[in-house]
């Protein structure tokens, strides 16, 4: 899953693609270097990241769904929101599924409108919202409070007849350094839900702080920790770096298929 931040405040490549040449030579390299996917997001999630209207996330993310359906007509786009408004128009723009970071706990009106859209759903795990996670890092138990979450939105999801679900531990929301690496120790205790999972680490500071240097340094270290993810039991990489990543499915495939003829 290749990332398209539409964002003038992210993280990593915040304001990168301000007009339709760039944003469309970043999509055809994407998806020439392998992506399944391209997740197109219009408000930053970081931690502390300024609040977004409805309005100016409509108006920032519906002109390049349109944009991208028209000059890749088979393409899968993933909408990154929260807000089940922005979902609702933009599948019916042309994108093809959803990604929440808040797994419908920021809008009541979530999993209705997927249910009704009929296209599948990401649903990752926080606390809180951007803007407050980094304070909700308090947990009885890491693991078994992530998966009682997972177990409760998942059901909730089926209740409306959702069943093409994904799940997203969330690293780096409302997690700190060492639960962010506990969480990818154990990772493969998420296969317990029988959903696929998806992992989105891409130069984020749980690398970058270890490595003393920063998000744009971070590549090298991100390739190493989709490895481990990958082995881990992860099913979807979430990336900046397309064909890094794409290297590195091919890597572990490889590897998984001898050591699988054993």
């Amino acid at each position: 899953m290749g990332v398209l931040n539409i964002t003038p405040d992210s993280f990593y490549d915040g304001g990168n693609y301000k007009d339709t040449k760039a944003i469309i030579q970043q999509v055809e390299k994407m998806l020439a270097d392998g992506a399944t996917f391209i997740d197109v997001g219009a408000y930053s999630s970081r931690p502390g990241a300024a609040h977004v209207s409805l309005t100016e996330e409509l108006q920032r993310i519906l002109p390049i769904v349109a944009l991208l359906a028209k000059e890749f007509p088979t393409i899968l786009l993933s909408i990154d929101t929260f807000r089940a408004q922005v979902a609702k128009q933009c599948i019916e723009a042309g994108a093809a599924l959803i990604n929440d970071i808040s797994a419908a706990s920021l809008d009541k009106n979530m999993l209705q409108t997927v249910a009704d859209l009929k296209v599948p759903y990401i649903m990752m795990h926080m606390k809180g919202t951007p803007q407050n996670m980094q304070q909700k890092t308090d947990y009885t138990h890491l693991l078994n409070d992530i998966l009682y979450y997972f177990s409760e939105k998942i059901s909730d999801a089926h209740s409306l007849g959702i069943t093409d679900i994904i799940i997203d531990p969330g690293f780096g929301f409302s997690k700190t350094l060492e639960q962010n690496y506990e969480l990818m120790q154990k990772l493969e205790v998420f296969k317990i839900t029988a959903k696929p999972i998806l992992v989105g680490i891409s130069r984020k500071s749980m690398i970058y702080k270890v490595l003393k240097t920063d998000a744009k340094n971070a590549l090298n270290g991100t390739t190493a920790l989709n490895t481990i993810a990958l082995l881990k039991g992860a099913n979807i990489l979430r990336v900046h770096d397309v064909k890094e990543a794409a290297e590195c499915i091919e890597i572990v495939s490889q590897f998984e298929l001898t050591n699988n003829s054993y």
